[in-house]
């Protein structure tokens, strides 16, 4: 099967008998969920996590939509991820194999993490933090990350962990809302080939005279010339180092606040999700042992996100750590120093379990196949997708090409406020419709609902992804702003109904398929049309490499259609050839006229020589948005590379807007 015919057919892959007789999740549980929503959420607690004070209570809905999961239950999250696997005579298994962006490694056994996360509890605790406190996390993707987040969690301290690609003013926002004490950082890390500072950012931060925070804790990454405050800045390795080795892990609540982490909000001003400890925790081991089918005793796992994201608090810490597994962690990007990094990892460490964004997959699309058949990654035996939807034609590359046409994808979709995966197939079990996220988790209820908040089951109709019942690891609230936890997601449909914010249909199989935010999804002529499926169809012609799709203001319609496009490498030469793209841009409108009718033609199909992304791969659509209606380009400082703006107005090439 050629590239190019990858999605001009459909397929479905039924489970593989050798995987599912060995795979975690099975069909029972389905039924076991369905029979006792309680019940199966009691069973999954006790069978996965170890509890110092037994719950007497699964749940308490009384005041909803403030749950509570587990109550009366006391646990320790450090220790379930950390010592009761050293207790258990695994101390020696790996828990860590970390690679750094210039090739440095660091083998991190679990009696290791033992030691660090307690010689790092010690250190808090002698620096004031006591249980309650918040603790702001900027660091890069490098081991001490994990550790400080495992050293909070063992004191009852909440963490809020801020993305190292975040500007000042945004971590001064998220220090002073969650009230932070102390800040744990670097003097950098390594990008592209090149120190990266982050210590500059976090003294910027904390020139606000409204600052709460009393300390700086630094760790030496790069030995990069770094500015010390004096009396408030400290070495990690002065104040770790040399801390007690032993630190008894003490019980908390339940309910107890395990972290804050902050999402984007309508209003411009950040939410502070918060979740707790017991019912997160629940979850993100479940779901790390039935979707990504973990077995620690022989699987090396890698997810790719980063430390500053849910996927890398859930899928990177917490869950696999609570399976006992064993993990790789990658501090820089795919194309340093080559593009084949991330295959060459695979490779070295033998990583079995590969979970990652469809952006990566599409860059890697664009790249081509022959880098990564250059590396043998015969190990890897299940692939996963997170982050939005990814599309068919992705889903079969990615298989093809890096799953040797033989590893389950699961396609998960899930949500900072929710915490843990709720929608994936089970792999072993479904049988996989590449581009679908398919069906709720068992444990997990979902349905779609119409503008009037009544649910259907027609195929093919856009409606609203909702929540029906409460789950453990959904978000206790927004932080100090309860009422605006109740407007944001329990008021659009009443408060019978999580609102996700995402729109969703199903297939003629009862599939369901994620169509994006519904911000994305556009309303042209009266008819809703996903960007997500738009974007779908463009990759699917064989000339497109990547697609973002925006709705732009229009007289006539209401909303228009406006597509960025990044070609192929062997198109680009075309594009020049053919009147500066403008045949290769009716092609593509026709194109997507074929693949889901003439409503969808894009107004303007504008060829890019690349997307605007932050350093974690999404896409920031509101700045095409603006390019779309002309207008003047908003706030850059999150992107990867800002002068992609730059390129996109100076070289875009626009198709016309009717035939």
């Amino acid at each position: 099967m050629s590239e190019e015919s990858l999605s001009q057919e459909h397929h479905t892959f039924a489970p593989d008998p050798a995987f599912a007789a060995q795979a975690n999740g099975t069909k029972e549980l389905y039924a076991a969920a369905e029979a006792d929503h309680e019940g199966f959420w009691a069973q999954q607690a006790r069978d996965r996590i170890s509890w110092a004070t037994d719950f007497g209570q699964t749940l308490d809905w009384s005041d909803a939509p403030f749950a509570r999961w587990y109550v009366g239950g006391e646990l320790n999250a450090a220790y379930n991820c950390v010592d009761r696997h050293v207790e258990a005579g695994h101390g020696d298994r790996v828990a860590i194999h970390f690679e750094g962006e210039p090739g440095d490694t660091r083998t991190i056994t679990y009696a290791d993490l033992q030691r660090e996360v307690s010689k790092a509890a010690n250190a808090l605790e002698s620096l004031g933090v006591g249980k309650g406190d918040t603790v702001a996390i900027y660091l890069p993707m490098i081991p001490e990350a994990a550790i400080a987040m495992l050293a909070c969690a063992r004191i009852g301290a909440p963490h809020s962990v801020v993305f190292g690609g975040f500007s000042a003013e945004a971590l001064n926002t998220r220090i002073n809302d969650a009230q932070c004490k102390i800040v744990i950082t670097s003097d950098g890390g390594y990008r592209r080939g090149a120190p990266s500072p982050l210590k500059p950012a976090v003294d910027a931060a904390l020139e606000h005279a409204d600052t709460p925070v009393e300390k700086v804790l630094v760790v030496r990454r790069t030995g990069q010339d770094t500015t010390m405050v004096e009396g408030r800045d400290l070495w990690w390795h002065d104040v770790v180092d040399p801390a007690s080795e032993s630190h008894e892990a003490q019980p908390h609540d339940a309910e107890h606040p395990l972290f804050i982490l902050y999402t984007s909000g309508t209003t411009g001003k950040p939410k502070g999700i918060f979740h707790t400890t017991g019912g997160y925790l629940v979850q993100c081991a479940y779901t790390s042992a039935v979707v990504h089918d973990l077995h620690p005793e022989r699987d090396v796992y890698w997810c790719t996100a980063d430390i500053g994201w849910v996927t890398g608090h859930s899928y990177i810490v917490y869950g696999p750590l609570a399976n006992g597994a064993t993990q790789v962690m990658y501090e820089g990007t795919p194309d340093t120093p080559h593009r084949g990094r991330w295959w060459e990892i695979v490779a070295k460490y033998g990583v079995t379990v590969l979970y990652t964004a469809p952006t990566a997959v599409r860059t890697f699309m664009k790249w081509g196949h022959d880098i990564p058949t250059q590396f043998d990654m015969s190990s890897l035996r299940l692939l996963g997708s997170v982050g939005e939807p990814i599309n068919p034609e992705a889903w079969l590359w990615y298989r093809k090409w890096i799953g040797g046409d033989r590893c389950p994808i699961v396609d998960t979709w899930w949500q900072t406020e929710t915490g843990a995966i709720m929608i994936s197939p089970l792999p072993g079990v479904t049988t996989l419709e590449p581009g679908s996220a398919q069906l709720p988790i068992p444990g997990i209820s979902a349905e779609i609902l119409d503008d009037e908040g009544q649910p259907f089951t027609e195929a093919e109709k856009v409606g609203y992804l909702v929540l029906t019942k409460p789950w453990p690891a959904m978000l206790r609230g927004i932080w100090g702003d309860p009422q605006r936890y109740k407007d944001t997601y329990w008021s659009r449909f009443g408060p019978k109904y999580y609102f996700a914010g995402d729109g969703a249909k199903y297939d003629v199989d009862g599939n369901i398929w994620l169509l994006g935010r519904v911000d994305d999804v556009m309303n042209v002529s009266g008819h809703r049309l996903s960007t997500a499926e738009i974007e779908s169809a463009l990759v699917s012609h064989p000339k497109v490499a990547e697609a973002a799709v925006v709705g732009a203001s229009d007289e006539m319609t209401g909303q228009a259609v406006c597509a960025f496009v990044i070609l192929r490498q062997e198109a680009v030469a075309e594009a020049d050839e053919v009147g500066e793209g403008v045949d290769l841009v009716k092609e593509l409108r026709d194109h997507v006229a074929k693949e889901i009718g003439p409503i969808a033609k894009p107004r303007q199909i504008m060829i890019v020589p690349e997307l605007p992304k932050t350093r974690s791969g999404k896409i920031m659509r509101r700045l095409l948005k603006d390019v779309a209606e002309n207008r003047e380009i908003g706030d850059v400082t999150t992107l990867a590379d800002s002068s992609v703006m730059s390129l996109i107005k100076e070289g875009l090439v626009a198709g016309a807007s009717s035939d």
